[in-house]
């Protein structure tokens, strides 16, 4: 019964954000850039803080997690409305990670692993923002990962927190993944989102010990890194917003539906998340498996952005 009265709360909040988005203007205007066409209101993933903290006051989540998501969305939600500097920005992610090492009792362990951990953090969360393109990708992506982690032994006791998580997806889901969604993330969806999934993630395999769950992110973790490497020979600001993701060569230059490519890019990391557990129980996810398997990934990731823009310049041509 309190997943039910919690769904149709979160679904509550999520309408009274947006009568108060409307008055106040907080919307997401298209632009040369963007993969919308319409006005939309910005920033309906405020539900997915607004989650961490009721499941906070239900014991689900400890003060540190509730802290540092709650910091990075602040931020982010301030920047959703007025475009803020680099540096507030980077601040708060810092300060976020510091009360996720703090959580996790990393500062007890080798120096020499706190950096790579903190690099890998931090260029995870701004990945998952830059995938953040198109009706449905980040919802349907993130609840995709927070399922896998529940099937996991080792997060039985956090179910409750996953639960109450993948709710707030549902309950965002429900006015975003459509055709023409009512709202978007905004900066305050995606990466409040993004840090809870990373904190989750480093938990996991802590837990679990068990590096191979980091495939888990692999989906998008191939197509943010090769399209960085690829904007970077390019010569371009990795920055600035673009258009050359492979969601986005699908779903703006192909022309598919928003919803399909964001149902097929969660559905195939489902499938692989299935195929990693069922490794994991045979016993076969060793660290030779988890690097052969991600490049092999990474091979036909290639292959298929190549018959892509392949098809794009046909296309145009």
């Amino acid at each position: 019964m309190i997943y039910i009265a919690l769904i149709i709360l979160l679904i509550g909040i999520e309408l009274f954000y947006f009568k108060i988005a409307d008055k106040y203007n907080i919307i997401d205007k298209p632009n040369s850039r963007s993969s919308h066409t319409s006005v939309t209101l910005r920033g309906g993933g405020i539900i997915f803080p607004i989650a961490i903290s009721i499941a906070f006051f239900l014991g689900y989540v400890s003060w540190a997690v509730t802290l540092a998501v709650g910091l990075v969305a602040v931020v982010s939600f301030i920047d959703d409305i007025k475009p803020l500097s680099q540096l507030p920005r980077f601040v708060s992610h810092i300060i976020a990670v510091g009360l996720v090492f703090y959580d996790l009792h990393l500062f007890s362990e080798a120096l020499w692993l706190l950096p790579i951990v903190f690099v890998l953090l931090i260029g995870w969360v701004n990945a998952f923002n830059f995938m953040d393109g198109i009706n449905g990708i980040t919802v349907l992506y993130a609840l995709t990962a927070i399922v896998s982690f529940s099937f996991l032994p080792t997060n039985e006791t956090s179910l409750p927190l996953l639960i109450t998580m993948g709710l707030s997806c549902v309950a965002f889901g429900f006015f975003n993944v459509r055709k023409k969604a009512k709202t978007f993330a905004g900066d305050v969806g995606s990466i409040s989102m993004a840090l809870f999934l990373g904190y989750f993630m480093i938990k996991t395999i802590i837990d679990s010990g068990q590096l191979g769950y980091i495939l888990f992110f692999c989906v998008y973790g191939i197509d943010a890194i090769i399209t960085i490497i690829n904007r970077l020979l390019q010569k371009e600001n990795i920055f600035q917003p673009h258009r050359s993701h492979l969601y986005q060569y699908l779903a703006n230059e192909m022309g598919y539906s928003h919803i399909l490519v964001a149902f097929i890019y969660a559905g195939f990391q489902l499938v692989i998340n299935a195929f990693v557990v069922y490794m994991n129980i045979k016993g076969y996810l060793t660290l030779f498996f988890t690097g052969a398997f991600l490049l092999m990934l990474a091979l036909i990731y290639l292959f298929v952005r190549k018959r892509i823009i392949r098809k794009m310049v046909l296309k145009n041509s």
